[in-house]
């Protein structure tokens, strides 16, 4: 007999295979940041600047992985080094003011377009799944040892 996480694992896979496509003017468009940029900008703002070690801590990836996706992020002008406040000898990546508008606009796009999938949901729903999300993650995040910073 299956059990219901059996269920869980099944509509978590169907979840993970969706990106969240703006609905601007009407019409789908691409959003305007990768999901590794996505993630890196949001885990940044949410704790404020951080080393690569810091990162690779918080992700649980190699240096040279997240060496690459910062790279990439400060040569698109959403991250920039700087000296650590705290007086430390590493260099921390900040998120710019592009970084953090195109941040911005790429979260409102998702909302609207989660506000369109749940538009025939209450909102006492939506806060309870919400809710049960934020469950779901806290167990995973203890298990893993990684716990995500919420604003």
């Amino acid at each position: 007999m299956e059990r219901p996480t059996h269920d869980v694992e099944y509509e978590q896979m169907l979840l993970s295979r969706h990106t969240f496509l703006s609905r601007r003017g009407g019409r789908r468009q691409d959003g305007v940041l990768e999901r590794s940029a996505y993630i890196l900008l949001s885990r940044i703002r949410v704790q404020g600047p951080m080393t690569i070690g810091e990162l690779s801590d918080a992700f649980g990836l190699d240096a040279s992985t997240l060496n690459r996706q910062t790279a990439a992020a400060t040569r698109a002008g959403l991250l920039e080094r700087i000296a650590d406040p705290g007086g430390g000898m590493a260099r921390k990546f900040r998120i710019t003011a592009e970084g953090s508008r195109l941040l911005d606009e790429e979260r409102e796009g998702i909302v609207e377009v989660l506000d369109h999938v749940m538009a025939d949901w209450s909102d006492d729903d939506i806060a309870a799944f919400a809710g049960y999300l934020r469950r779901f993650n806290h167990g995973i995040e203890r298990i893993g040892g990684r716990p995500w910073p919420r604003p």
